[in-house]
């Protein structure tokens, strides 16, 4: 099995190191093409406007100055396309990709990437401290690092469908604490509650803004993968790339359609 590995938070960010182990007791053929810097928030975005800058680290890891599609593209059409992977994993993020985190997440988009070249593909991520209940602290990898061979074993004895990605969640407790895997859906966070705009202003008088954000999910609803992490469980989200709502599909063709 050629597995391809990429991730958001760059090259040499810890959370792919953990994620190469993991790979390494699944499979030999183990291949990295991830950015060549910190790219975490740029969701599903493409490099269209500058050349696509690749640098080769050694034999089977390769930097990329540009997104993580952009690294799952030009890994699967061109850098391996003699044998494209079989298995697309994304991460081990620097913390979770839950709820709304999932639409400007890059680990995510790495992954959905995978899937919409037909490749079964997995995000993976790692809550932080306080993560799941209103805080970013820090991380210990250990929970990714213990279950993550088994869990993503599981998911490939099992497989799913086409063109639907599964998105990982380990929390944030001692890896002997975890109390097992939890199919879950999507969570939600208000964005007007967990977003904000420090104003500064430059050495020129010019104003320019820093985001901050913040979690403030202290109880989270039964069955989203807020709640899974929070109950110490590893959320399982099947995520597709169909963004249809059939629901208001029907609604309309009743009110709209002659």
């Amino acid at each position: 099995m050629r597995i391809l590995l990429t991730n958001d938070d760059g090259m040499f960010a810890p959370g792919l190191k953990v994620l190469r182990e993991i790979a390494e007791q699944i499979s030999d053929d183990v291949w990295v093409v991830a950015p060549e810097t910190n790219q975490s928030g740029v969701s599903h975005s493409l490099t269209l406007h500058d050349p696509l800058r690749v640098r080769t680290i050694d034999e089977r890891r390769i930097a990329v100055a540009g997104t993580p599609t952009d690294c799952v593209l030009i890994a699967v059409l061109e850098l391996l396309k003699d044998k494209k992977p079989d298995l697309v994993l994304s991460g081990v993020n620097l913390g979770q990709n839950t709820a709304e985190d999932a639409t400007y997440s890059g680990t995510i988009a790495g992954a959905m990437e995978g899937a919409m070249l037909g490749i079964p593909s997995i995000a993976l991520s790692q809550v932080r401290a306080g993560g799941s209940n209103g805080g970013e602290g820090e991380v210990s990898w250990e929970p990714a690092r213990q279950h993550g061979v088994t869990t993503i074993n599981k998911l490939l004895q099992l497989g799913w469908p086409e063109r639907v990605l599964i998105n990982v969640n380990f929390p944030d407790c001692p890896p002997q604490e975890i109390k097992g895997l939890e199919v879950t859906h999507q969570g939600y966070c208000d964005p007007n509650k967990l977003l904000s705009y420090e104003k500064r202003e430059d050495m020129h008088g010019d104003p320019y803004y820093w985001i901050s954000y913040r979690r403030n999910t202290i109880n989270p609803p039964v069955g989203t993968d807020l709640r899974a992490i929070h109950d110490h469980r590893i959320s399982v989200t099947p995520l597709h790339l169909d963004l249809t709502h059939y629901e208001t599909c029907r609604f309309l063709e009743d009110k709209l359609q002659d």
